[in-house]
């Protein structure tokens, strides 16, 4: 692959992997396996490692947990970081993570372990202060996460106060673990759920976290949430020997530590015990994924240290996902938002992991061919990590004479326009931008949290209003009247008069949320937070060329080129113009008073003495200024260390203000 080529697919899988962390995370609706995610994460860990000197590391998802905090919540900042863990997935992993910690250290002898099962539940932060339980939050991106204190006050394992069983407790200290639903409690809840004709949740991660979040605590009560403790962070006034000694202390004031944790000795027996928990899972209460190791000495790990974000001392062996036979019954295709065709396999319902399993994504037509994927075949599929099923295999022996191969279609099935593969995608699209099964989701995107927010405006109205006739996009929602919406099925006088006032409240939304509501393709949600701190108003990005918005620290050639191309496009234009029209205004992001520097530009060249990297751009950030890896015109500030590079001479060349280390300082505290 050459530089280009290079750029381009680490820009696309940053993009990929920040949007499925947003879905497994933030919406507790993944679209991919673990397996699937596995895949792109280390593909960009190895593109990142070979193009090291051509990019920038500080806002790529390698150098992430998870996703962002979502706003229903307030944040709250961890004391210390709470990082995720690399994976291994065989014994051969597992002998290799040992070698290097043997490396790393310099010395061949034997290592101590202690290794647990791993719960499939939701990572929660918990703070207590001389005992008194005093907050919690979820992991969130590992440095901030969600305040979820009232909600984790009502789970009966977690102690709101706890006892020294020996000496005094710490004066502060962070306790980790891990929120999860039993299985059989699962099952009764979901039983409740159908009873009351509620919807029943997909598995019990998802249920664990739909609880965690729930902004009525009352709520989060009733459901049968628990947790086991696996880790301290920051400890004031107290320190640990080992893992295991930190967990036996855990358990004597009295947290649940799994029955199963044990010191495994060397790494043989941590592979035994990976073995003996596989055969065991499906007998535990709980579901779990695999196991985790650790190296138990608490000097050693503090040698270790960690790597980008992943402790070196610690790894997660995953289990191989669950698996089952069924037979493809027929080859459907959807057509999404943004005019994708998606094949999806229509399939013999089959129980996988106590979950009933009859579609499959099969992703493209790329796919299909390299699996040789026919309807009527008996293939192998999986759940891995419990979310949507893909086809693994075909099985080659049973297949029937009359299995037939699949062909994307050349016309789309919602509006029979022409479908196209463009150049470098594995897509098959519709461009008719007036298709009707791209309008029916353009508009259910633009209408949804996040974006415009309309409430009463859902999925089932939305594609009501389409089928009917009365909106073709979204600037005909701001002209409908309270005669056309009256006609539709259950909306009377009340109910449409809300829906109008909903339409007129949303009228003037935050910048960045109608960026992301006008469905640019590769814009979600952060991506539209960069832009509209860039470029502060829409007749600013519209008019912004490619290079300026690939300037922007965390966006790549795609998205720039993805933006430039929407607003030069005739019809999105008249659509906006119309929108505007009908008084859309949409208003420059709120920034505090004591935040001035909302805007300004920063870059960064040679080392800093007084802070790393990423704490300097962290201040920025919390003072509204933004952070680029490259000098532009558009730069405010570029701020110097010791041996700065080529950005130096070329902020020298533009005229951009210089700092050294005493004038940033001086620059970002005036306005803190």
């Amino acid at each position: 692959m050459d530089r280009k080529g290079a750029l381009n697919r680490i820009a696309e899988l940053r993009g990929l992997i920040d949007y499925h962390n947003r879905r497994y995370y933030q919406s507790d609706d993944p679209e991919i396996s673990d397996a699937e995610y596995d895949a792109l994460m280390t593909e960009l860990v190895g593109l990142e490692t070979a193009w090291a000197s051509d990019i920038d590391l500080s806002s790529s998802p390698t150098q992430r947990v998870g996703a962002p905090p979502l706003e229903s919540f307030d944040t709250a900042r961890h004391l210390s970081p709470m990082l995720s863990l690399s994976n291994a997935f065989n014994g051969d992993d597992m002998r290799e993570f040992d070698e290097r910690m043997k490396r790393f250290l310099g010395s061949d002898a034997s290592l101590d372990y202690v290794v647990e099962p791993k719960l499939d539940g939701i990572a929660v932060n918990l703070i207590y202060e001389q005992g008194i339980f005093i907050g919690g939050a979820t992991r969130g991106d590992g440095v901030t996460g969600e305040d979820v204190t009232e909600n984790l006050r009502t789970i009966p394992s977690i102690p709101l106060k706890i006892a020294p069983s020996k000496g005094p407790l710490p004066g502060r200290m962070e306790i980790r673990g891990e929120v999860y639903i039993a299985t059989e409690a699962f099952r009764g809840l979901n039983r409740r759920r159908i009873e009351e004709g509620e919807a029943p949740f997909a598995n019990p991660r998802n249920a664990a976290a739909g609880s965690l979040r729930q902004l009525d605590s009352r709520i989060t009560a009733g459901r049968p949430l628990d947790i086991f403790v696996y880790a301290v962070g920051r400890v004031e006034g107290m320190s640990f020997a080992s893992q295991w000694d930190t967990l036996q202390t855990l358990r004597q004031w009295g947290f649940a530590v799994n029955p199963h944790v044990i010191q495994a000795g060397d790494i043989d027996g941590c592979i035994a015990y990976y073995e003996e928990m596989e055969s065991w899972r499906s007998e535990l209460p709980y579901e779990i994924d695999g196991t985790v190791i650790k190296v138990d000495s608490v000097s050693l790990q503090n040698r270790l240290g960690a790597v980008s974000r992943s402790p070196r001392w610690a790894i997660a062996c995953k289990f191989p996902p669950l698996q089952a036979t069924t037979v493809i019954h027929d080859i459907t295709v959807q057509v999404g938002r943004t005019g994708v065709l998606t094949p999806v396999a229509e399939m013999e319902p089959v129980a996988i992991g106590g979950v009933t399993v009859s579609h499959a994504s099969l992703h493209n037509q790329d796919e299909i061919d390299k699996k040789d994927i026919r309807i009527g075949d008996t293939v192998v599929i999986q759940r891995a990590g419990d979310v949507i099923p893909q086809v693994v295999k075909v099985i080659a022996s049973q297949r029937r004479p009359d299995a037939r191969p699949y062909r994307i279609p050349d016309r789309c099935i919602s509006c029979h326009s022409p479908v196209v593969r463009l150049e470098g995608e594995t897509a098959h699209r519709c461009i008719n931008i007036e298709c009707p099964a791209q309008v029916r989701e353009h508009i259910r995107h633009f209408v949804s949290r996040g974006a415009m927010d309309i409430e009463g405006l859902g999925e089932k109205l939305v594609h009501q209003m389409c089928d009917a006739g009365i909106i073709g996009n979204p600037a005909d929602l701001y002209v409908l009247s309270a005669e056309t919406i009256s006609g539709l099925k259950r909306m009377a006088a009340k109910s449409t008069a809300n829906l109008l006032s909903a339409i007129e409240a949303s009228k003037t939304p935050a910048l960045s949320k109608f960026i992301f509501a006008l469905g640019i393709r590769h814009v979600g949600e952060h991506v539209a937070r960069l832009l509209s701190r860039r470029f502060t108003t829409l007749e600013h990005l519209m008019h912004a060329p490619a290079g300026e918005i690939e300037a922007i620290d965390g966006i790549g050639p795609a998205v720039a080129e993805s933006v430039t191309q929407f607003f030069g496009t005739e019809t999105n234009l008249q659509v906006i113009a119309r929108l505007m029209g009908a008084g859309v205004r949409p208003e420059e992001d709120g920034v505090e008073d004591s935040t001035p520097l909302a805007g300004k530009t920063f870059v960064f060249t040679g080392t800093l003495d007084r802070h790393t990297r990423s704490e300097a751009k962290a201040l920025v950030e919390s003072r509204g200024g933004i952070v680029s890896s490259s000098v532009s015109r558009n730069t405010d500030y570029v701020v110097t260390g010791s041996a700065p590079g080529s950005k130096l001479q070329k902020a020298q060349a533009l005229g951009v203000t210089v700092l050294d280390q005493d004038h940033f300082e001086e620059t970002v505290h005036q306005h803190g």
